[in-house]
């Protein structure tokens, strides 16, 4: 950074178990209680789990029976995404108040670029403490705030003190609290990526300096100079508000088991119309086409095809499953969950013929 850049101040706001809030918020009897928010006890799967039940080791994306299991006397609610919508509509308008360069993640967090912001406030630990306050005073909700100078920094930041906590890790204290950062914390690092990396010896931060640009992309690939910017804090991505999202999608986890592969079709089908439907309220169309199967004992396959053109209709989403299914495809097992989804987007293409080029992904 030289001297007449300026140094960011950026601002990661991380809702504390939203789903769950909202709904303990909206059912006062369900306050203190271990919630799952999600499908049915016996097929579904935890979209969010409030801090009751964490304590028993329910957590997101984990299917219900298993949940039950961890907590017998967990309770499962089923979700209300347009009451979620509405609560995150509010929560930007708060933000809004601040500044304008606000970039949304998903419903429940968002950065904020707040180094120059509306209230001509110095101090952006001010800007957090008084957002937070907003949204615990008008909405009833508490949230978790990270703070630093960059946008990696701040997103593991907003974790580090939950619920209803907030984090600063100012220029001078970040080479210390990244040496110490367990490598599993750092953000774009999944479970595999931190087994591998810890099965190499890197287990810290610091671990991870040690290591030479070519080392780590020879083991870990392009995202090798992503981790080996990330650790010596080299972050400059903007906040961004319009920030395009990287896919949509919809899945279906159904209450009996599919043997049939006409009732596949069926269903992908409807999957079809419903991720239509998504990507025109996105103004959004795509050229990579994926299926996901999950079986009865939780395994799961993914297929891939890419477009030659950009689509959106249902009519071509159908084109593309029944090729995956045709080229590779093997009914094995019972299916509990199928999802359809749509990524390499772009918004606003003027309409061409949609044309199809097979390129299946394995």
């Amino acid at each position: 950074m030289t001297k007449t850049e300026q140094i960011r101040k950026i601002i990661h706001v991380d809702m504390d178990a939203f789903y769950a809030s909202v709904e303990q918020l909206d059912n006062p009897k369900l306050k203190g209680k271990p919630i799952a928010v999600g499908g049915s006890k016996e097929r579904g799967v935890v979209a969010a789990a409030s801090y009751e039940a964490r304590k028993y080791n329910v957590k997101s994306a984990m299917p219900s029976i298993i949940a039950a299991r961890n907590c017998p006397h967990l309770i499962f609610v089923k979700p209300r995404f347009e009451r979620y919508k509405e609560i995150s509509t509010k929560i930007r308008e708060i933000f809004s108040r601040y500044t304008d360069l606000i970039e949304p993640l998903s419903l429940d967090e968002a950065y904020l670029d707040v180094t120059n912001n509306k209230k001509n406030e110095f101090f952006a630990t001010q800007i957090a403490i008084d957002i937070r306050k907003d949204i615990k005073q008008e909405l009833g909700l508490t949230a978790s705030a990270g703070v630093s100078f960059n946008k990696f920094l701040a997103k593991i930041a907003s974790d580090e003190n939950k619920p209803d906590g907030i984090t600063i890790i100012t220029p001078e204290k970040a080479p210390e609290f990244i040496d110490v950062l367990p490598i599993e914390r750092f953000f774009g690092i999944g479970k595999v990526t931190a087994s591998k990396m810890m099965n190499k010896g890197i287990f810290y931060g610091k671990d991870l300096k040690s290591k030479s640009l070519e080392y780590l992309i020879k083991n870990f690939g392009k995202s090798g100079q992503h981790y080996f910017n990330m650790v010596r804090l080299n972050d400059s991505r903007r906040v961004n508000p319009n920030r395009i999202r990287k896919s949509i999608g919809v899945e279906h986890t159904y209450m009996d088991d599919i043997n049939d592969l006409f009732v596949i079709h069926e269903k992908l089908d409807s999957l079809s119309e419903e991720l239509s439907k998504r990507m025109k309220k996105s103004v959004a169309k795509g050229k990579t086409l994926t299926v996901k199967i999950k079986f009865n004992d939780f395994t799961q396959v993914t297929r891939s095809m890419t477009f030659k053109y950009y689509i959106s209709r249902k009519e071509n989403l159908m084109d593309g499953w029944k090729q995956i299914l045709k080229e590779d495809f093997k009914l094995i097992k019972p299916v509990r969950l199928l999802g359809l989804s749509i990524s390499n987007l772009k918004r606003n293409e003027k309409p061409k013929k949609e044309e199809v080029q097979l390129k299946l992904e394995f």
